[in-house]
């Protein structure tokens, strides 16, 4: 019987599209690869739903070597987190422990290693964390003014958590929503999560501090460049984040417009979750991994 490594490795090939590879190394590789192109990166350490101490400590040092190597290299790219994989699930203070010496490394790295981006964006999880994620973040961004949070575009509350963060003065990412929710807290239809997702990013273009719309929805992007034009506001004030291996010739179109384009690099030994809610999330991405499996 295969081993579970064994599965892994076999199928891995699969997942290569929207991972990076399972190393720091790998990671830093599709950063530059993707700063060839005049593209930033933002890079993910894949891990969530961490029960134990020990787990969530392996993070924060593979972070802190993260940070380190991005010096090293001098790829642009900030980073990305979960703060299940930093112990939420274990204890809230031990958790922000965590993610403050992360935020640390990051502004201190910045400060002696140019060209580094001392920026740290905290991920959204399911609608069961989304109180004690925000929680969390604004805990520790009065002191550290160098992290952000994420917001999803298809839960209900969203626009009032929109306002809040404006208020705050933090740096949002704007996405629609990955994970699945009831519609008693989130809408279904992809009409009306279009409609809300462009309500509040006129909310963040306006009013907000350097928002990043992060969506492969060309009818959205295409509001969101008319509400910039509308509005007066300039390219260099949000950018457009996408996903690695998503839709790159449209990463590219936006670039030769003149805009900025934040790729999603994740990488390492956890990917099945995060390339389960790629393939679900979009048919092309289906058909994409449908080829890969066909053509080898």
């Amino acid at each position: 019987m295969n081993s579970l490594p064994a599965l892994q490795e076999r199928f891995f090939f699969l997942a290569k599209r929207f991972v990076a590879g399972e190393t720091v190394d790998d990671a830093i590789g599709a950063v530059q690869r993707l700063n060839d192109l005049g593209m930033l990166a933002t890079i993910d350490f894949l891990g969530e739903d961490v029960h134990r101490k020990d787990d969530a400590l392996a993070v924060r040092a593979e972070y802190l070597r993260l940070l380190d190597a991005l010096a090293d290299a001098g790829a642009l790219s900030n980073i990305s987190l979960k703060l299940t994989a930093l112990g939420l699930l274990v204890d809230r203070d031990f958790c922000v422990e965590n993610l403050t010496a992360i935020l640390d490394r990051a502004a201190n790295s910045a400060t002696a290693r140019a060209p580094v981006d001392p920026f740290v964006r905290i991920d959204m999880e399911g609608s069961a964390l989304t109180d004690a994620t925000l929680g969390v973040f604004e805990s520790v961004f009065p002191r550290h003014p160098n992290v952000g949070v994420v917001l999803q575009a298809y839960l209900h509350r969203t626009p009032a958590d929109v306002a809040r963060m404006v208020e705050l003065g933090a740096r949002v990412r704007l996405c629609k929503g990955a994970y699945k929710e009831p519609a008693a807290i989130a809408f279904k239809e992809m009409a009306a999560i279009r409609r809300e997702f462009v309500k509040l990013a006129e909310t963040l273009l306006s009013r907000g501090n350097r928002p990043a719309i992060a969506t492969h929805d060309e009818r959205i992007q295409t509001a969101v460049k008319a509400l910039a034009l509308q509005h007066g506001i300039g390219k260099d004030t949000f950018e457009f984040q996408m996903l690695y291996g998503v839709r790159p010739d449209l990463q590219r179109k936006l670039v030769a417009e003149g805009y900025t384009v934040r790729v999603y690099v994740p990488y390492g030994t956890h990917w099945a979750a995060y390339f389960y809610r790629r393939v679900t999330e979009r048919r092309e991405n289906a058909l994409l991994a449908l080829r890969a499996l066909v053509g080898r």
